[in-house]
Parts: C-alpha cells; structure tokens; sequence
C-alpha cells in the first residue's frame, strides 16, 4: 500500500494546467526566490572574507536580511501551492542517518569544541 507523503499546502495552485510562454507570478516569484538565494551565497563569501570589522557588520546584517527575505518568498511560494514538500519515511531517515554518523569522526576537533 502506498502512502501519501505530500505535505499539503494551505492554499491550492489556481493556475492553469498547461502553461504558455510568457512569464506568470510563480515564474516571477520563483524567479526572486533564485535571485535572493544566489546573493546570500555571494554575501555570506564577502562576509567570511571581509577583514574590515565594520564592514564585515555591514555585511552579515545585509547576509541575515537576504536569508530573512528568501525565507518569505518561500513561505508565499508554499502558502500559494507553488513549492511542495514530500515527508520522508522514517526509516529512509534512520538508513541516511547510519549512513553519515561516523563522519563527525573526520572533523579535527570534536563537535561541540571549536571557538
């Protein structure tokens, strides 16, 4: 028996089924999700990078705004039916989980350490 692992949006999409060249509001907002997750990953190297101390302020407050926004993209994307999720079995999770638990032994210091 196969189980429904869909994690139900609050809203369901209202947009047609087939779709036509031009651009719609999910392609536009999907488009900005991109964007803003493109600019968090430039501005969280500027921000490792940044020797400037007030710089470096400027930009992980601009970093964690980018994150924020992204955040509320996502969560209109997935109110509006646009971005879907499927639930993952448990013991898919524990199998991933054995998996990857000796991996913490590879760090140089233990996890919990680091300064």
């Amino acid at each position: 028996m196969q189980q429904n692992n869909k994690i139900s949006n609050p809203k369901p999409p209202t947009e047609p089924m087939v779709k036509g060249p031009a651009m719609n509001d999910r392609d536009r907002i999907n488009d900005v999700l991109m964007t803003e997750k493109y600019l968090t990953e430039g501005l969280n190297i500027a921000a490792r990078e940044a020797s400037h101390d007030i710089l470096h302020q400027d930009l992980m407050l601009v970093l964690n705004e980018t994150h924020q926004c992204a955040r509320d993209i996502y969560t209109i994307m997935f109110q509006s039916g646009w971005y879907t999720l499927e639930a993952e079995q448990q013991m898919t999770l524990d199998q991933t989980y054995q998996q990857f638990s000796n991996y913490a032994t590879q760090f140089p210091y233990p996890i919990g350490t680091m300064q």
